[in-house]
């Protein structure tokens, strides 16, 4: 297809008025056309009254012969559909292969075994969706963990309670794929243009189900409650699995753990597998009432039917660190993600209309090797270390610590509500968060929010609230791994997704497990 990028037009405009400009522009005939559709549409509002900003898709007969003879039209590109195209495989499998974890990663790993004659085992060591659901409900009502079914654990991963974000920085045809798979199980139509697609917590939950339901339909088990406890090895080959529903004899192991199984882990560590740190980012959740962000980014046109909630992502550099926002949930809410006890995280979501009345996103600063002395479980233990003084900071019962920005940066513990009111479920204490994250990151912190505050205007005012605090942006640590994604430890071993340090957020980690999935594929036969 031809795609036609940079068609500018005003806030009233529409699809069919977007497509008539772009075929202007590149002088294209309507009888030369075959189809023609929105590709992306953006908002560009760095200049005064914002603008839609289209890309136009064209199908044609000759796409490439009509480029070659107007190689002067400006912002024109040719995208070539891409395939998955498989090897024939040599080895046979006596067993069928197991997924371990039902994230995005070993979702979308297990369906394409599946959707190819392989008819996966999935293990999950929390519960389904609407089972989950109630022991998120539980805890947030009343406190009740479950350690093994949580916002962090079960169906869907920890992706589906943090807005089914779609956004990612990785270029690669499978990400098509990814999106395309998702519309054809509900997922809401506009994910397919939007610059920043999301599908809404409240909407990802039935997507994930219709996956799951392809899964089984196609020959594929999924079991939930099952935790992968260790690895049955003969002569450095898997051989089965070990797990809190007994043993299963397997040749090759789809390890999509996700990023907070410190347990596994820790039983990997045992088994021979090495760990290696990777660098990560710790902070806290910013909220701002939603209004306030609408303005500060669309100015008079705030409120526009045609623009969609503000966005902001947001960096800064202090001190060869790294202060950034990450994970912006417009109209959204702060979660309790905790999944071990004694512990306090947040984490944010947004519903797919958005329509809450606060903002909220992590502001984080990097951490790294250095600061954990290059050890993998010495990263864990930094974690989990920040997580329990948050616990004890909020006053126990998985209250959490929260503040004024302007109390953060004035180094005081005080909390006003009275304009902005907290979303965190568990409820908050007041409490000075500085003393969390020692003198060196908590003046890298304050330096970022007030570098924020130069680009969003309003963005240190007195009614925005930090709640602490925020570690699992993405997982401490790597499974080292070879260039057909198998272990370098442990062969049939197929470290994959965000826990075996190679994706962040859920399409990088999807399509992870979807080249995963085609090595195995590429490899191997299916077993009778």
């Amino acid at each position: 297809m031809l795609l036609v990028n940079q068609i500018k037009l005003p806030l009233g405009s529409n699809a069919q008025s977007a497509i008539e400009a772009a075929q202007k522009q590149i002088g294209l005939r309507v009888g030369q056309i075959k189809a023609a559709n929105i590709a992306k549409v953006s908002v560009d509002a760095r200049h005064g009254t914002p603008a839609l900003v289209y890309t136009v898709a064209f199908e044609m007969q000759d796409e490439p012969a009509f480029l070659a003879k107007n190689k002067n039209i400006k912002n024109v590109s040719y995208k070539q559909r891409q395939t998955l195209c498989f090897e024939k495989p040599t080895q046979k499998l006596s067993y069928r292969p197991i997924v371990c974890g039902c994230g995005p990663a070993g979702l979308f790993a297990a369906l394409l075994l599946a959707q190819k004659g392989f008819c996966p085992i999935v293990l999950e060591r929390g519960q389904d969706i609407p089972h989950r659901m109630a022991a998120i409900e539980r805890f947030n009502a009343g406190g009740i963990l479950d350690v093994n079914t949580n916002v962090q654990f079960g169906e869907g991963g920890a992706g589906t309670f943090s807005d089914g974000k779609l956004t990612t920085r990785i270029n690669d045809p499978l990400c098509d794929f990814i999106t395309e798979t998702l519309l054809m199980h509900g997922a809401p139509k506009e994910i397919a243009w939007q610059q920043k697609p999301h599908i809404g917590t409240d909407l990802l939950r039935d997507v994930i189900a219709s996956i799951r339901n392809e899964i089984i339909a196609l020959g594929g088990t999924v079991h939930f409650e099952t935790k992968l406890t260790g690895l049955v090895k003969k002569q450095g080959r898997l051989a089965g699995v070990q797990t809190t529903n007994g043993e299963i004899p397997c040749e090759a192991l789809v390890l999509a753990i996700g990023h907070s199984a410190r347990d596994t882990f820790a039983m990997l560590k045992e088994q021979g597998v090495a760990l290696q740190a990777k660098p990560f980012s710790v902070g806290f959740r910013a909220e701002h009432l939603q209004t306030e962000i609408d303005k500060a980014l669309y100015h008079s046109a705030a409120g526009h039917p045609a623009l969609p909630k503000g966005e902001y992502q947001l960096s800064s550099h202090v001190n060869g660190r790294c202060v950034y926002s990450f994970c912006m949930c417009p109209g959204g809410n702060v979660v309790a993600a905790s999944s071990e006890e004694n512990t306090v995280v947040t984490n944010g979501m947004s519903y797919h209309a958005r329509d809450g009345k606060n903002a909220n996103a992590a502001v984080v600063v990097s951490v790294n090797e250095n600061d954990f002395n290059g050890d993998a479980m010495q990263a864990i233990a930094f974690q989990q270390k920040l997580e329990q003084h948050a616990f004890l900071l909020g006053g126990g019962n998985y209250t959490a610590p929260a503040q004024n920005i302007q109390s953060f940066l004035a180094g005081t513990a005080q909390l006003n509500t009275d304009i902005l009111q907290p979303t965190y479920p568990r409820g908050v204490t007041a409490a000075d968060m500085s003393v969390l994250f020692g003198e060196e990151l908590t003046g890298a912190l304050q330096a970022g929010l007030r570098s924020f505050n130069t680009k969003i205007k309003g963005y240190t005012a007195p009614e925005a609230i930090l709640t602490g605090v925020e570690t699992r942006t993405s997982s401490p640590v790597r499974i080292a791994r070879d260039s057909n994604y198998m272990s370098a430890d442990i062969k049939g071993l197929y470290p994959t997704g965000e826990g075996a340090g190679y994706a962040g957020g859920i399409i990088s980690a999807a399509v992870d497990g979807v080249r995963v999935a085609k090595s195995m594929i590429d490899t191997f036969l299916p077993p009778l």
